[in-house]
């Protein structure tokens, strides 16, 4: 029988696993003549109002760390809620763009 102990261990193992194949993946979610106006580094652009059938196409996978912003959080917050109801578990909302931008700078 196994112990609880090693029960959890293995489940905290198996996690670690998942989530080292699991990745930072930061989507502006403003319009396209917005994100040229600036945008974050390495930020990839699928407007709010077609990110359901953008994001398929774009490669991102339903565990990958989901980064959203736009011009105040208002689209973003939009965006999430399709994605959490297309199934992607791991989306956060980092609000604007200057927001978003102090957040991801890099030391």
């Amino acid at each position: 029988m196994i112990s609880k102990r090693r029960m959890v261990a293995g489940c905290i193992g198996l996690l670690l696993a998942c989530s080292a194949f699991a990745k930072d993946v930061v989507i502006d979610v403003r319009t396209p003549q917005e994100f040229q106006s600036g945008h974050v580094d390495g930020a990839l652009n699928l407007p709010h109002d077609s990110i359901a059938q953008d994001i398929a196409k774009a490669k991102v996978a339903k565990d990958d760390h989901v980064i959203l912003y736009c011009k105040s959080g208002r689209r973003s917050d939009i965006a999430m809620g399709t994605l959490k109801g297309l199934g992607f578990s791991n989306v956060e909302n980092y609000g604007g763009f200057e927001q978003a931008q102090k957040r991801l700078q890099k030391p």
